[in-house]
């Protein structure tokens, strides 16, 4: 407190101690992939399809990504980072510039050879990063996706990319055409960051007019956004429309759903009456404790929202006093996001607790400078599996 020596009011201000924590944005999804024009290796904003068609052309043959980016934002994305690996400017698309003969021929659309290479990218210092490397300067970025990239050295640095952020999350193509049977797919390495989508989808191509089909991750990319701005990022991402899906490549029956859902392979199903919808909410993780999509995606929100929203405790006395300031403030956060319905329990006692007490913290931690919290959440799981017990009832003689 001030020292006053000449009599007079005088007025001061103070913290009130409240130090609320918000949840951040969970629906940015960063795209890395070839387009037919625009920066190269910059990490770029785009909100809109319009404004990535100005920017690096729309769909083209050269990649998928064009592709996932019109799924991304027809199914209810609203903003993404675009990492255009482009090693040269691309020529323009085959329908523009052959004759009209030509032009009438189907176009294959495919990633470069060396896409994989591209993707993991090098760090050579600030402002030499490419690739996956780019994306670590943009704490922003929720979800991470390389269209229609099946490489097995791709997706382990993607998923690897995901873990070392802590907060971000992949989502995975499977292959285009399956080779052999389908209990013989292949699989992405075990990582609860990430999620798996078989198969792929048909979708009309504005630029080659005519159907073709395409990797889902775009299109889950916009579903994943869609969910968590309608309902919450505590909702799965499934049982919901794919939109731009006029088709799938391969039609799947329940039989053939049981040898991938337990595998982690989330599939996408066109139901009868009910149109193409995704149909599977797992991540590829063994754990048990991270199985479903929503419950990885509610940790890694809750957890970025406590870093970020507790960065003031740094360098604060280390008393118990600022213990019941942060428990206060978690518990206040915890308690919105059990009104939101993201966790289980009819009380909040039930659903999450806080504690930062004197057996956390024993002399010998405080003297190291180390202030812990302890808090434990039950987070509300997907009804997967619904099951109705019907049974006939026997009239009473009474």
């Amino acid at each position: 407190m001030p020292t006053y020596q000449t009599p007079g009011v005088y007025v001061e201000e103070i913290e009130s101690g409240s130090k609320p924590i918000e949840a951040g944005s969970t629906n940015i999804a960063g795209f890395l992939g070839i387009a037919e024009k625009g920066p190269v290796n910059e990490a770029t904003l785009v909100t809109n399809w319009t404004q990535y068609t100005k920017l690096f052309g729309g769909m083209h043959s050269n990649g998928w990504l064009g592709h996932a980016v019109y799924q991304f934002f027809q199914n209810g994305g609203t903003k993404a980072y675009i990492n255009n690996l482009a090693e040269a400017p691309a020529n323009a698309s085959a329908t523009t510039s052959e004759s009209d003969d030509e032009a009438k021929k189907p176009v294959e659309i495919k990633n470069p050879d060396n896409i994989a290479k591209l993707i993991i990218g090098v760090d050579e210092g600030v402002g030499k990063k490419t690739g996956l490397y780019l994306f670590d300067t943009l704490p922003d970025i929720a979800l991470v996706s390389a269209p229609g990239v099946t490489d097995p050295a791709a997706q382990d640095a993607i998923l690897s990319h995901c873990e070392k952020n802590r907060f971000r999350f992949a989502v995975l193509d499977s292959p285009e055409t399956l080779e052999k049977g389908i209990d013989t797919m292949p699989m992405p390495r075990d990582s609860m960051m990430g999620a798996y989508y078989f198969p792929w989808i048909k979708m009309y191509d504005v630029v080659a007019d005519q159907n073709v089909y395409a990797p889902p991750s775009g299109g889950m990319c916009g579903i994943y956004s869609r969910v968590d701005g309608t309902r919450g990022v505590h909702k799965a991402p499934a049982n919901e429309i794919f939109r731009t899906a006029i088709g799938l490549k391969y039609s799947l029956t329940d039989a053939e759903q049981e040898l991938l859902n337990p595998k982690g392979i989330n599939c996408i199903r066109e139901f009868p009456g009910r149109g193409i919808r995704a149909w599977g909410a797992r991540t590829i993780s063994s754990n048990p404790e991270w199985r479903y999509i929503n419950v990885r995606r509610l940790f890694c929100m809750v957890e970025q929202a406590i870093q970020n929203g507790t960065n003031w405790v740094v360098f604060e006395p280390n008393t118990r006093d600022l213990w019941k300031k942060i428990t206060r403030n978690i518990t206040s956060f915890l308690l919105n996001t059990w009104k939101s319905g993201a966790l289980f329990g009819d009380t909040p006692e039930e659903a999450f607790y806080v504690r930062c007490d004197d057996e956390l913290n024993p002399p010998e931690s405080i003297d190291a400078g180390y202030v812990v919290i302890e808090l434990g959440l039950a987070p509300a799981k997907p009804a997967e599996f619904v099951v109705f017990r019907v049974s006939q009832k026997t009239l009473d003689n009474e």
